[in-house]
């Protein structure tokens, strides 16, 4: 990501193909991540990993991609918690892999949100 200048980080300058309705386009142009609402009331973040599996089942797509979403609290000052999904992208490299998670849109991040949303562990 690039700025105007170092002291004008909440405005990057986004690559000419950047479109606001991906993940990562969301993130290129506004210089943050894209934030949703999910069903429990809670303000989530979503944030994109990737990792090299140690024994991928496709050798020629060794890394993953997956999304954690942070749980903010009411008051936007404090991360609560996290739901993270299952792999969602398999890729040659992590580089791949974060690109094919940027390319998601946000109706589909959001759609994913709420899968873990309603697939985690904590009843709160």
């Amino acid at each position: 990501m690039r700025f105007a200048s170092s002291e004008d980080r909440l405005n990057p300058e986004p690559p000419p193909e950047a479109d606001e309705s991906t993940v990562g386009g969301y993130q290129a142009i506004h210089g943050r991540a894209a934030t949703f609402e999910g069903s429990d009331g809670h303000a989530y973040s979503v944030a994109v990993e990737t990792e090299r599996s140690p024994e991928p089942q496709d050798p020629e797509n060794p890394c993953a991609g997956y999304f954690v979403f942070l749980r903010w609290a009411h008051t936007g000052s404090a991360v609560l918690g996290h739901v993270e999904t299952e792999d969602i992208v398999t890729a040659p490299s992590e580089e791949d892999a974060a690109s094919r998670m940027g390319d998601i849109s946000l109706t589909r991040a959001k759609e994913i949100l709420e899968e873990a949303i309603a697939g985690r562990d904590d009843a709160d």
